[in-house]
């Protein structure tokens, strides 16, 4: 029964942030009813079931048979599962929470980042007070406190990584969305003792994963900008989870 109600709760949020993500970006409410985005009828209750409706729907809208997108179906299949895997490897604790943070900030970044390039402050800023609130109760005032410092030590090492970036490669090498989510990073890395060098070897990580689709990009479509966002928060999530194994290879070397 556990697993299937976070299963399902997972779906239901993996749909709710591709609509958040949507409607923050073209700044529409978050109130009104989701519709067809091609003949723009307002959806019924049945055509909104994470999951179902886009099976028993066929992937088609019921009045005009024009295709919705498949990223919806796996935006809220992938969310579900990540939602259950994370509970069966952490149990319900303070780091589950955390993980579920992070989880839902990912989801929101690399649908905006990937689709529109944009890194979103909103959910920097309410990821960032989330972790702290949730970090005091996990490690308390005064760990969490200088877990705040790395995060803000990460932000400033981004930037600077910017800065010769841009003087490198003659043009904006990072965006700003970047920088901000280094915050996040030092903040939630940011335990004890070498949380801003887990912050760091985060940073190297992110770059490593961005690598093969960099070059699958640069290659096949000639592109100048790339996401970056997506595997930084990709690479914290990881790192989070294998905390101690990243922490036990940083001690070793």
């Amino acid at each position: 029964m556990i697993y299937g109600l976070i299963f399902l709760i997972g779906a239901i949020m993996g749909s709710f942030y591709l609509c958040l993500s949507t409607r923050l970006i073209f700044k529409r409410s978050l109130f009104t009813r989701s519709e067809c985005e091609n003949c723009h009828k307002k959806l019924n209750w049945y055509e909104l079931i994470p999951l179902f409706s886009y099976i028993f729907l066929k992937g088609k809208c019921l009045k005009c048979h024009q295709k919705i997108s498949f990223d919806h179906f796996i935006i809220e299949l992938v969310t579900a599962l990540l939602f259950l895997g994370g509970y069966l490897y952490l149990g319900f604790n303070i780091k589950y929470l955390i993980y579920l943070v992070l989880i839902s900030t990912a989801i929101i970044i690399f649908i905006t980042d990937f689709k529109y390039m944009i890194i979103l402050d909103s959910t920097l800023i309410i990821s960032s007070i989330l972790i702290i609130i949730l970090k005091y109760f996990e490690i308390g005032f005064k760990n969490t406190l200088w877990a705040i410092i790395f995060g803000i030590c990460l932000m400033f090492t981004m930037y600077l990584i910017k800065l010769i970036g841009d003087k490198l490669f003659k043009k904006e090498s990072l965006g700003g969305g970047d920088i901000k989510l280094a915050f996040l990073i030092g903040l939630t890395l940011g335990y004890p003792v070498i949380g801003y060098e887990m912050g760091l070897i985060c940073l190297i990580f992110a770059s490593i994963l961005a690598l093969p689709y960099a070059v699958a990009v640069l290659y096949l479509n000639k592109k100048n900008e790339l996401p970056y966002g997506p595997f930084l928060i990709a690479s914290l999530v990881i790192m989070f989870i294998f905390y101690d194994k990243f922490y036990n290879l940083l001690i070793f070397f």
